[in-house]
């Protein structure tokens, strides 16, 4: 199964949060070839800079060194399908950009996200046919 991690997964996950064990199991079957684990382009650049703010400038160019050199395959390119769908999901509900690149890179690659971000994602997923994997329940 191929997972697309939410960028507050894999914070979670860092910060040994609920719902880090989740996480860390895809990590490990993504490390083991028994499961495929990606995150755009997007989410990565929403860990970097939150590793910025907590931990500081140093310890994200490690992470993001670390990141790259891991079995977490990184999308970087945005498909025209992807701009569409994206479009479609910023008119449609009240999402951040880059949580519209997540959803529409999901949709058009047939993954599952792995998120926490309940508040802009439970609408998205109550109407689209995208699967969704909740790391820790909704409060």
């Amino acid at each position: 199964m191929d997972y697309l991690f939410d960028a507050c997964a894999f914070i979670a996950f860092l910060n040994e949060e609920e719902g880090s064990d989740i996480v860390a199991k895809l990590l490990t079957q993504a490390g083991d070839g028994t499961g495929r684990v990606f995150i755009t382009s997007i989410q990565a650049l929403e860990v970097y800079y939150d590793r910025i703010y907590v931990k500081g400038r140093e310890y994200a160019d490690t992470f993001l060194e670390n990141l790259y050199a891991s079995s977490v395959i990184i999308l970087h390119d945005i498909s025209r399908y992807v701009v569409k769908e994206a479009g479609r999901f910023k008119t449609s509900y009240s999402m951040s950009l880059g949580d519209t690149i997540l959803v529409a890179t999901a949709l058009c690659n047939g993954a599952t996200i792995v998120t926490c971000d309940h508040l802009e994602l439970k609408p998205v997923e109550r109407q689209e046919n995208i699967p969704f994997l909740w790391i820790r329940p909704q409060f």
